[in-house]
């Protein structure tokens, strides 16, 4: 299965069989990621890949979790993956680990490789499930020589208060609906951003933690956002599983950003709106 995206490159979400008949692409470089350790990877992994330790480019800070690095540590990390600017990038993750692999694509369109790096459906399980066979045998890779940029998909609570007050954007919460309507959560503020619409990640993925066929993915964003048109502004908790929605609409061919901060944030600030689904 494989959802072409508009632009031009590569398809965002590939299949096992479109990774295998590109494997041997110089260009190709395949990331093994996900809530894995080193060892996991050194155990099992497809042939060329290089371990991504997804630490590296979602960090911890004071002001809160999951944050993109900057540019130079970027740079530097993505050089030490042996990426260059010609580079094909394949996330692969490891089980139902789709939402930080997601969260790994959607930083490296954040820092300029948009169109270049490509999902693969189903992770290393459907690529065995298919038939093709894994090693553990180390990958051999030159340090690379792209240099990262920033794109603005990553955007901040002043460009979110901002399309709130100007319509030019639909605000969606990818989180599920009772976290959405107001259960609590633990954050100092529950309910949702005021005038947010609900589009729950859990709702693209099936229970092999494929995503679902393309024409499942389309209805679930056009029931809530019917105008195709309009960028999508997605959060969260902590900008983790909005990386799906986000990753699921670009391969529909829309525009898209992620609010970084999300609920972590957004609900620590008293002066931002927030509201709860009235229920009846």
């Amino acid at each position: 299965m494989c959802f072409f995206s508009s632009f031009p490159q590569q398809p965002v979400i590939v299949s096992p069989q479109w990774l295998n008949e590109n494997l041997k692409d110089p260009d190709l470089v395949i990331l093994y990621t996900g809530f894995v350790i080193k060892s996991d990877y050194e155990r099992e992994h497809i042939e060329g890949s290089r371990f991504l330790w997804p630490d590296w480019l979602a960090i911890d800070k004071p002001e809160g979790s999951m944050y993109v690095p900057d540019v130079n540590t970027a740079t530097r990390i993505l050089q030490d993956l042996g990426i260059n600017k010609n580079s094909k990038v394949v996330i692969c993750h490891k089980g139902t680990d789709v939402t930080i692999a997601a969260r790994m694509f959607m930083t490296l369109e954040h820092f300029g490789l948009k169109g270049q790096v490509s999902f693969l459906n189903g992770g290393i399980e459907a690529w065995k499930k298919a038939g093709y066979p894994v090693t553990n045998k180390p990958t051999d890779f030159k340090k690379g020589n792209y240099v990262a940029s920033v794109t603005g998909i990553v955007v901040d609570k002043d460009y979110v208060l901002n399309v709130l007050k100007t319509k030019t954007s639909e605000v969606v919460d990818a989180r599920v609906k009772r976290w959405y309507d107001g259960d609590p959560t633990g954050n100092p503020r529950d309910g949702h951003i005021t005038g947010a619409k609900n589009i729950p990640y859990p709702d693209m993925v099936d229970s092999t933690s494929s995503f679902k066929p393309g024409s499942v993915l389309e209805k679930n964003f056009t029931t809530v956002v019917p105008d195709k048109r309009k960028e999508v502004v997605v959060y969260c908790f902590i900008g983790q599983t909005a990386s799906v929605d986000y990753m699921v609409r670009r391969s529909l061919g829309y525009k898209m950003k992620l609010y970084d901060g999300s609920m972590q944030e957004w609900s620590r600030d008293a002066s931002l709106p927030m509201e709860k689904t009235i229920r009846e």
